[in-house]
Parts: C-alpha cells; sequence; structure tokens
C-alpha cells in the first residue's frame, strides 16, 4: 500500500483502467456499456500496439477451440468461469458486426485478413461508442487504496490515482499492464507486479515465455549454419508434448513447436526433439538395407528431412558411416541412430528473453483473485486482467481470447 500525496486529485470516475493493450480495452468497453464513467491510463504514445504486432501484423485474435487446457494457471479451474462467461463466439460475433474479414488457420486459429488495425480500430470504436476517455503517456507514480473495511462501508469508496497526466479519484481500478515481453513497445514497465505487492498480493516468479529457444557450443553451431531450415517435429519436455514446425536459427531454436514448449521448460532442463514424427526411421532404414542397399544414411535420411540438416547433422552421429552403404552396416547400429532422430535430447541455454517473447509467463497469484469477477478477494474495487495475471495460454489466440474473457470478465462487475 502507498503512502497518501499531498494535493487534491481532479476528476472522478466510476472505473480507472491502467493499460490500453487487449485486456484494459476490453474491460474500458465493458464497463461502459454498463453505463460507467470510464478513463484508460495508457503508458506508451499509443493505445493497442502489441495487437498491432501480433500474428505478424494480421492479429490471430482467437481460436475456434477453447478449453481451459490450453492455459497454463497453478489453478487449473481459474480460468473457466471467464472462459464461459465470455467465449471466443462472443469476440467473433463483434468482429463480424465491425465488418472484420478473417480467416481460419491450422489449429482453428483465426487471423485478420487485412490487418491487426481492424482488431484496435473495432476495440477503439466500441470505447468511444461509449465514452471512454484516453490519457496516453501516462505514468502512474502512486495508487492510494482505501482499507478494506473501509472499502466495503463506504458507497462513496475512492481510490486515488496519480501520476504525470494528474490525479484521479475512481470507485474501481482495473489493472491491465500486461506482463515484461516485448519492452520496446513501451508498456512493458512491470508497474502491474508491484502495484499487486504493494497492495499485499503475491506475484509469482515471472519469465519470458512463446519465445525462442537458444543454444550453446556445436549445437549453436549446428543451428547457426542451418538458419531459416525448418522441420515437421514433435519436441517434449516434462510430459508435455507439441507436434508442429520447428526453425533452426542463428541462436538456436524457434518456430511454433519451441514457441509452444517454451511455456513449459525452465533453465537446465532437457528436450526432446522427434525429427520423423510420422515415419519410423528404424523401419525405413532397415527396409532400404533390402530393397536399396547401396544407399548411405543421409541419402536415406535426406527421403524424409531436409539435406542440409541431414548433411548437418553427420559429423555427430554417424561419422564413420557417411560414405558406406547401408548394407555394410549392422541393424543395432541403424536401430541406434533411428533412436536419435526420434529423440534428439540436448539442453537449451535458455531463451531469448522478454525481446522477443509473446508473453509473460507467471504473474499475479491467482488465488488472491475471483475466478467470477477478476476482483481482489480482500480489497473490493481492484481488479487485475489479462497478461498481469498469472495465466499463459498456449499460441494460437489463446491469450488473446484470455485477454477478452477476462477484461470483459472485470468490466461487468465493476460497482
Amino acid at each position: 500500500m502507498t503512502s497518501e500525496k499531498e494535493g487534491k486529485t481532479k476528476s472522478k470516475y466510476d472505473v480507472i483502467v491502467l493499460g490500453g493493450g487487449a485486456a484494459g480495452l476490453m474491460s474500458a468497453l465493458t464497463a461502459g456499456q454498463q453505463g460507467k464513467r470510464v478513463l484508460v491510463i495508457e503508458v506508451s504514445n499509443k493505445l493497442g500496439k502489441k495487437i498491432l504486432m501480433s500474428g505478424g501484423g494480421k492479429c490471430n485474435f482467437t481460436n475456434l477451440d477453447i478449453q481451459a487446457s490450453n492455459f497454463i494457471c497453478d489453478n487449473p479451474h481459474f480460468v473457466k468461469s471467464a472462459l464461459s462467461q465470455y467465449t471466443q463466439w462472443d469476440f467473433i460475433d463483434v468482429v463480424k458486426k465491425h465488418n472484420i474479414s478473417y480467416t481460419e488457420k491450422s489449429h482453428g486459429q483465426l487471423f485478420c485478413d487485412r490487418s491487426a488495425g481492424d482488431i484496435l480500430k473495432m476495440l477503439t470504436s466500441e470505447c468511444d461508442a461509449v465514452g471512454v476517455e484516453v490519457l496516453l503517456n501516462g505514468e502512474i507514480d502512486e495508487v492510494i487504496l482505501p482499507l478494506a473495511s473501509q472499502a466495503e462501508e463506504d458507497t462513496e469508496r475512492s481510490i486515488r490515482v496519480s501520476g504525470n497526466v494528474g490525479g484521479f479519484r475512481c470507485r474501481n481500478l482495473v489493472v491491465a499492464t500486461g506482463g515484461l515481453s516485448i519492452p520496446t513497445l513501451g508498456g512493458a514497465t512491470g508497474y502491474g507486479y508491484e502495484l499487486a505487492r504493494q497492495s499485499g498480493l503475491s506475484v509469482s516468479n515471472v519469465d519470458a515465455s512463446l519465445v525462442p529457444m537458444t543454444l550453446t557450443g556445436k549445437w549453436h553451431d549446428l543451428s547457426h549454419a542451418l538458419s531459416g531450415v525448418a522441420v515437421p517435429v514433435v519436441v517434449s519436455v516434462n510430459a508435455n508434448a507439441f507436434r508442429e514446425s520447428m526453425l533452426f536459427t542463428h541462436r538456436g531454436l524457434s518456430g511454433p513447436s519451441i514457441l509452444q514448449l517454451s511455456n513449459y521448460w525452465h533453465l537446465g532442463e532437457k528436450i526432446s526433439i522427434d525429427l520423423m514424427p510420422s515415419t519410423s526411421c528404424e523401419e525405413m532404414l532397415l527396409n532400404l538395407k533390402s530393397t536399396n542397399a547401396r544407399k548411405t544414411i543421409s541419402s536415406a535420411l535426406s527421403e524424409g528431412l531436409p539435406r542440409s540438416l541431414v548433411q548437418a547433422l553427420t559429423p555427430y552421429w554417424w561419422p564413420e558411416y557417411e560414405n558406406t552403404p547401408i548394407q555394410e552396416i549392422r541393424n543395432s547400429t541403424l536401430s541406434r541412430i533411428a533412436e536419435q532422430v526420434h529423440n534428439w535430447e540436448l539442453v537449451p541455454s535458455g531463451t531469448e528473453g522478454y525481446r522477443t517473447a509473446e508473453v509473460t509467463r507467471g504473474g499475479v497469484d491467482v488465488d488472491q483473485i475471483s475466478s467470477k469477477t477478476m476482483e481482489v478477494k480482500h480489497i473490493p474495487g481492484l481488479f487485475f486482467v489479462g497478461e498481469a495475471l498469472g495465466v499463459t495460454g498456449h499460441l494460437g489466440g489463446y491469450n488473446f481470447q484470455w485477454a477478452w474473457s477476462s477484461g470483459f470478465v472485470a468490466g461487468m462487475n465493476v460497482s
């Protein structure tokens, strides 16, 4: 809890929303639709920057298949209420209302046909329609919350918010400040975590997630040499497996499969990569031994893998058999090589960090938040939504849907 600051505040609102991203704008427009006077204070110089750059500028705004199992949270049941109160179909209805054309891609992902700007314009139009006010470049210095007993008894409950854009009072404060990912956009200050701690809430360890992994040593050299090569794989860690494309980069590994895996991986853990998930490598090699015995291992594997990848792996996995016809290689050796292809184990040195992370894993402890309202259980009028909470979605529109759902729920429950 911060100390009281000298001086009087300028204006009073029913709701102040800290953060003008996806969750913040959804909270604001929903509260405005309930007849509330709403102010959005955004720390950067533009609303919805993360919306605009998402999905390669096309904004993967939701997914057709939204399940609680698509979200990582210390309490796996926490997300269910919000996701049921405001579904992907509800958001799609708003998209259709604004005549935004979109396309379904793999795994139920929905992308704008034209531009992510269409989603931002839709949200700001909905805000404008209900009189939501916006202040940009707004840095918050202090938030003063009433004692819980006062907040419950006082029908004129007043939360004070002050910063470089002035001083304000509100009955409800919605914290939609996001996480620490992509700091270059200007909004990843971590202020929401600071405010949570000052308010007596615990914040779990936060980390970059949905992020490329880095490698060192020989595997870094291999990946650097293969930069730009993609291959369909199954990657796994701690019993979590994802079947998608993997991309070699000049620093390590990326692509949808690796981004998904980063949600579950922690520093020092070993990951496993199946380079041929659709084929039994051992069966293929043994069959070739009887049908095309003059082939080498490299030429055989190149039928199912990029030739450049096979050539790069040769010095590490079968250097002594580089030019040996497959008929001259023992079955046990072929089995060992096949096992390496299906279970390439390595330990990433880290990730590319918040600079390229799509989300922040961890956040405000959800045990302190009402899953039905997003309100802090012991502080009436204080709400946390979106990425600020300890909820992380899979790649594919799930984090946006969490922003829409949690923002809607908060906007509906401000008093």
